[in-house]
């Protein structure tokens, strides 16, 4: 007998309400490390061009996306949440980009196509996926040989061991009521071995926090071309 589909509606569901429910509010914080951000984003404007179709999953209210599209030749901005994505639309609207598009879709299935994009961008995202190495999968298969993934990704396991301990306790419970995200507890050796199975070849990791300790690794991970991926290089 075939197995069952992988996805749960009601877990789809709760997810779906928890970032609708918070969008608004998501939509006004503070940046806390605005440097930070600053260094990321002039990373990946030296790894991205005008030649590129590029790819963002969790895209969020789209302030990224609209800091990013005019570097590209096609930016293409998804997110789980209808709310979300609304938002980002009025933001775009205020602020037009020929470049960008933006779209509903889940980061663990983003049903892209296969070998379409250039660049795929994920940003404060990977803790939040339901499957990691099928989300990490399903990027590799969107990638153009050669392609690159560009993420930077919360390391919560790097935090304090008591703030950690205290966190498995809390998101639990906070999660049942509707009030916080599924979120993994990873730590930027395991982030970078899952990058691994799923066939990408980790280039870059770096951290460009200037407050306090930095558990947001910037990691590029390459697609191997076809000649690569023959000779096992």
């Amino acid at each position: 007998m075939p197995k069952p589909p992988r996805t749960d509606a009601a877990a789809q569901a709760r997810k779906a309400r928890f970032w609708n429910w918070i969008a608004r509010r998501y939509a006004a914080l503070n940046m806390s490390d605005p440097a930070g951000y600053e260094a990321s984003m002039a990373r990946v404007i030296g790894l991205i061009s005008p030649e590129h179709d590029v790819l963002e999953l969790g895209c969020g209210t789209g302030s990224t996306a609209l800091r990013l599209a005019p570097h590209t030749g096609h930016l293409l901005a998804t997110d789980f949440s209808p709310d979300m994505l609304a938002i980002a639309r009025e933001r775009l609207r205020e602020q037009p980009v020929s470049q960008l598009e933006f779209a509903l879709a889940d980061a663990d299935d983003p049903g892209t196509g296969q070998a379409c994009h250039d660049r795929v961008l994920a940003f404060n995202l990977l803790h939040l996926t339901t499957d990691l190495d099928a989300a990490l999968t399903n990027v590799a298969r969107a990638l153009r040989p050669g392609g690159l993934l560009i993420s930077k990704t919360p390391c919560i396991a790097e935090l304090n061991p008591f703030v950690v301990g205290g966190l498995r306790v809390l998101m639990p419970v906070l999660r049942a009521v509707g009030r916080a995200p599924h979120m993994r507890f990873l730590d930027e050796p395991r982030l970078r071995a899952a990058m691994e199975r799923a066939g990408l070849r980790v280039l870059a990791s770096e951290r460009h926090g200037t407050r306090g300790k930095d558990v947001r690794p910037f990691i590029v991970a390459r697609k191997p071309d076809e000649g690569e991926a023959r000779a096992g290089t």
